[in-house]
Order: structure tokens, then C-alpha cells, then sequence
């Protein structure tokens, strides 16, 4: 068409470009915005149907509690809540007590505790199905009977093992972990997974998906983490034995806050095949998978069930030792190191006193106890630790919250994963003088290090381990964080 025939349409004066490029400029914004707030209400619609089939399971849990109690009205659950592991195993294993009648009882009991302290995210329905597999068995193992609480992203076939993400939450575990499938062999029947902080990274227990745990004992408190679920359940009467992880303290803290028994394993002496993780490749800085409970005795019970020759059949990395009843039995005078305080972190005075109570208790029955002093703790926590859980900068674990929202608790510690590393450099130099270290060393861990790097931190983990280890000591007995952090932000 020539322009004769354009020119009505045409504007009289030139365009306003300056007007065109704020108003292009102004739609891509409005575009931008449009989409986050599409994605962030994806998002949250991912949580609402999470939170609903939490729901649901939990009014299961209730039906078949109900049910259960309206056929067998004479069931003493008080009675059944109060044995301790060991004698409840045992009184299974004979045929005094019945698996229905305790399954049951823990089913109801863990419902209550969760109406509290809000640590059940899950209820597994098929350990009804396990149940009657279990009454099937010819051989009864250790833990024949006995209802299991598992830690949320331990892998059971047939549920989401989430970490807290909401990236997880869409894949239903195949099969069951290697450590569920050996529980199950040995009798066990898991029935509830319970809650976890988002990402696991932290020593709270709060995620926007399931909300915040809190701690039975002291509502105002937390319950520690990362298995804060498991502690609050156990420690609330709603489950005898439960299976954490453990990187840094996330089955020994929440055991200290909830005053229970738990223990981290040595690394690889139980599988953790079938575990979800947000951090994947870690080598100098290990997680393990490892009990928890209300006494050592279920402790001991626990492992000696677990290392057996399914565990070694099914995982064959794991070295096949089985448990040591010579050793754990045995009354020989013990050497053991001991300190209070470790120079880093500084425990409270109640936490110290109960190192020196120990220490007495200790000697008056006969072992002998030695002052130890941790070497090089700075560097050990900051250059070994730190720097061998983030040797790639975060960069995994900030992967994790791609299409997710950081729970508030969260909030600064992933700002500082995310800040760019000049940044973290720069900061870490200007704070030096005036800031606790434990504020400026995660700035300066928190940088991503080369392959040769990672494996000279490796390296020198080990070497420090070597120096840390007494030939002449059989542990070490030391002081633990207590439950004196509250709750960050209430949850409505």
C-alpha cells in the first residue's frame, strides 16, 4: 500500500519513543510479575494438597484407632504406653502382649501427640497389611511387633519423601529403603513418618508445607533438628522407637531437647541406600541414619537388630559386623576422655553440669576419666566441616528451593548461600573485627572450592580425626546444645 494511503492513519507528530519504551518497559514488568505470582500459586496449591493429604491420613489414623478400641474395649494402653522397649519386645516375643493391641495403641497415641506438637506428616495404612505379615513370620526377630517411627525423607514404598521441598513432593518412593526393608524383617512395623525442617539444614523443625514442630515438653521451645518430628513423637509417648539421620547433631540435638536416647552411628555401619537428600556427593562431612529412643538399652536393642545379615545382603557396602554383645556386655574399667566446652560453641551451665555429674557417676564405678581438649576446633569446624558440607559454594542445595518458597526460619540463611562469592569475600573482611566468628566464618567456608581443594579438605579431616582420637580412650563424654532456642515465628 503507498504511503498516500497510510498517511491518515499516521500520527500527526513524531512518536514519544521515551513513552513507548516506558510503556514496553512497564508491561514486561507487569509480564514478570504476572508470572511469579502464577508460579507462587502453583506453589502454595502443591502445599494446600500436601497439607490435605496429610489430613486425610491422619483421619485414617483415627478411623482405624477408633474401630480398634470399639472391638477390644479392655486394651490397658496405659499400661502397653509404659513399658520401656526391651520389655515390650519381649513380652511381643512371648505372646503375652499382641502386635494388633500395641499397633493400635501407638496409632492413637501418636494421633494425640500430633493434635499437639504437630509432628506426623504421614500415616502409613499399609502397616495393617504388615501386621499380618508379621503374624505370618516363622521366625520372630528382635523387634518382632514393635511400631517404628520414621524420619520423613527415610524412603517407605508407596509415600513422598519430601525434605520440608516442594520439589519432592511429587515422587512416590518405588521401594522401601534398605534400612525400612530390614526393619520389616526383623518385625518391626513402621506406621508414621514425621516431620523435618525444610532442607534438613537446620536445627529447628519448621517447613511452609506440614508448619512448625514444637516441642512436647515446653510448647514455647523447639524440638531441635533435623529429626525434630521423631523427637517430639517420642518424647510426647507417641512412638518407642524412631529412626532418624544425622549429619551434624540431627538425631543427638532433638534426642538433648526432648530428653531422649539417640544415636549417629559410625559412618557406613548402617545403609543409607534409599535415603532422599538436598545435598548430594558429600565425602569428608557424612550423614547416617541411626535410632532413637527413651533409653540406651532400646538403643542397643535397635542395633543389634539392624546389623544382621539382611542389612549386609542388602547394602553390600556396608561392612558385615555384626553387633558386639562382648564388648557392650562386658564390665571393664573404661578410659574415657571428657570435656565441657569445646572452645566453639559454648554450652549452657546445665549442659556443663551434667558433664561433671556423668564424670562422677563415672569414676565411682570405676573408669577412669581424662581431661581432653579438642585440637584446632576453629579450623577443624570451619575449614574441615563447613567448607566439606558446602565445598561447591551451596550451589546443591540452593538447586533444592529452584521453584520453591524458603521458609522464614530460613530466610537469612539462604540469603547468605545465595550472596554472589566477591560479596561473601568482601563481607567477611569488613566484619572480621567487630563480628563473632561464627557469623564471618560461613561467609568465608561458603565459597566454592576447586576438585583439589575439596580433596585436601578431605584429606586433612582425616588427619584430624587421627589426632583427635586417644589410642588410650574408649569414647569421649562431652557437653550438647540444650533446648534453649524458641521457636523463630509463630505459626498460625
Amino acid at each position: 500500500m503507498e504511503r498516500r494511503h497510510l498517511w491518515p492513519f499516521l500520527p500527526e507528530s513524531e512518536v514519544d519513543l521515551r513513552g513507548v519504551v516506558a510503556l514496553l518497559c512497564g508491561s514486561a514488568a507487569a509480564a514478570v510479575l504476572v508470572l511469579r505470582w502464577v508460579g507462587q500459586r502453583r506453589i502454595q496449591e502443591k502445599m494446600e494438597q500436601a497439607r490435605r493429604t496429610r489430613d486425610l491420613s491422619l483421619e485414617r489414623m483415627e478411623k482405624v484407632a477408633r474401630r480398634f478400641k470399639q472391638q477390644n474395649p479392655g486394651i490397658q494402653a496405659g499400661h502397653i504406653l509404659s513399658l520401656p522397649l526391651v520389655e515390650l519386645a519381649e513380652k511381643l516375643k512371648e505372646g503375652s502382649l499382641s502386635p494388633e493391641s500395641v499397633l493400635y495403641t501407638y496409632i492413637d497415641q501418636a494421633l494425640e501427640v500430633t493434635r499437639e506438637v504437630n509432628c506426623v506428616t504421614d500415616f502409613m495404612q499399609s502397616c495393617e497389611e504388615q501386621l499380618r505379615e508379621v503374624q505370618r513370620q516363622k521366625e520372630r526377630g528382635l523387634l518382632y511387633g514393635v511400631p517404628v517411627s520414621i524420619k520423613d525423607h527415610i524412603g517407605c514404598k508407596g509415600h513422598v519423601s519430601t525434605g520440608g521441598l516442594v520439589q519432592f513432593l511429587g515422587r512416590v518412593e518405588e521401594e522401601d529403603s534398605v534400612i525400612v526393608q530390614v526393619l520389616k524383617r526383623q518385625g518391626a512395623i513402621p506406621f508414621v513418618k514425621t516431620n523435618v525442617p525444610q532442607s534438613m539444614i537446620n536445627y529447628d523443625c519448621s517447613n511452609l508445607i506440614f508448619g512448625q514442630t514444637v516441642n512436647p515438653l515446653n510448647h514455647k521451645k523447639s524440638p531441635g533438628g533435623s529429626s525434630g518430628g521423631e523427637g517430639a513423637l517420642i518424647a510426647g509417648g507417641g512412638s518407642v522407637l524412631g529412626f532418624g539421620t544425622d549429619v551434624a547433631g540431627s538425631i543427638r540435638l532433638p534426642s538433648s531437647f526432648c530428653g531422649l536416647c539417640g544415636l549417629k552411628p559410625t559412618n557406613n555401619r548402617l545403609s543409607i541406600h534409599g535415603l532422599a537428600s538436598p545435598i548430594a556427593g558429600m565425602k569428608s562431612v557424612t550423614g547416617m541414619v541411626g535410632p532413637m529412643a527413651r533409653d540406651v538399652d532400646s538403643l542397643a536393642l535397635c542395633m543389634r537388630a539392624l546389623l544382621c545379615e539382611d542389612m549386609f545382603r542388602l547394602d553390600p557396602t556396608v561392612p558385615p559386623v555384626p553387633f558386639n554383645e562382648e564388648v557392650y556386655s562386658s564390665s571393664a574399667p573404661l578410659r574415657i576422655g571428657y570435656y565441657d566446652g569445646d572452645g566453639y560453641f559454648q554450652p549452657s551451665p546445665s549442659m556443663r553440669r551434667a558433664v561433671w555429674e556423668t564424670k562422677k557417676l563415672l569414676q565411682e564405678a570405676g573408669h577412669t576419666l581424662i581431661p581432653f581438649t579438642p585440637p584446632r576446633i576453629d579450623y577443624a569446624v570451619d575449614e574441615l566441616f563447613t567448607k566439606g558440607l558446602f565445598s561447591d559454594g551451596a550451589a546443591n542445595l540452593l538447586d533444592k528451593f529452584k521453584g520453591d518458597i524458603v521458609d522464614p526460619n530460613l530466610k537469612s540463611q539462604i540469603n547468605c548461600y545465595r550472596l554472589p562469592i566477591l560479596v561473601k569475600k568482601i563481607l567477611a573482611l569488613i566484619l572480621k573485627p567487630v563480628v563473632s566468628h561464627l557469623y564471618v566464618y560461613p561467609l568465608r567456608t561458603l565459597i566454592a572450592m576447586g576438585d583439589a581443594q575439596a580433596s585436601t579438605g578431605w584429606e586433612g579431616s582425616h588427619r584430624w580425626r587421627r589426632k583427635t582420637l586417644y589410642p588410650d580412650t574408649s569414647f569421649l563424654l562431652s557437653a550438647s546444645l540444650g533446648p534453649r532456642s524458641s521457636k523463630v515465628l509463630p505459626r498460625s
